[in-house]
């Protein structure tokens, strides 16, 4: 007796449920980080006050900065950035070893986040970060079940790794911006 496989499921249906688990992940953050008491005297690095916003700051303009360079890269990789011809191969090890320093480096910035704030909804501005906060995760931990996958659409790790880079640009922009920019959002 021959013992069938399962078919295995179309590229779009895997597609659908890694999109799912990412959600899961973020939804499961915003949940935690509703619920979460938080400690608003927490430091960062012995850092507190306007210390924690500049180091945060700082550590963000690094996560915008590896994310640009995280879509130069992959433009390079796909061929569509202009007169970059064909990418070696050390360009794609390049791109992940710097996606792993990128999310290193926000690491701290959301674990901060998350202790001394949790996920708030009272302001917009910081209704917005929170919620791009988890969805960033999400979203990490999806990107990297797609890198994992084989035989996916070819707009899959592309979409994914542009959502990423835009939530790390939201995110920047809904807290070191408006740091530098004295505390107001500029629109």
């Amino acid at each position: 007796m021959t013992v069938q496989r399962p078919a295995k499921r179309p590229a779009t249906v895997r597609v659908a449920i890694i999109g799912l688990i990412g959600a899961a992940v973020a939804l499961v953050l915003y949940i935690i980080g509703l619920l979460h008491t938080p400690n608003y005297a927490l430091g960062l690095f012995g850092a507190t006050g306007l210390g924690v916003f500049r180091i945060k700051s700082a550590l963000a303009n690094v996560a915008l900065g590896l994310a640009v360079v995280q879509v130069l890269l992959a433009l390079w990789i796909y061929r569509k950035l202009p007169l970059a011809g064909r990418a070696p191969k050390p360009v794609g090890m390049s791109h992940r070893i710097i996606g792993a320093i990128a999310l290193a480096v926000t690491l701290p910035v959301a674990i901060h986040c998350f202790m001394a704030y949790g996920v708030v909804l009272t302001d917009p501005r910081i209704m917005i970060h929170s919620i791009a906060g988890c969805v960033l995760y999400g979203a990490f931990v999806a990107k990297v079940l797609l890198v994992q996958s084989k035989k996916l659409p070819g707009w899959a790790l592309p979409v994914a790794g542009g959502l990423l880079a835009l939530l790390i640009a939201l995110l920047w922009y809904t807290s070191a911006l408006w740091y530098y920019n004295g505390f107001k959002v500029p629109i």
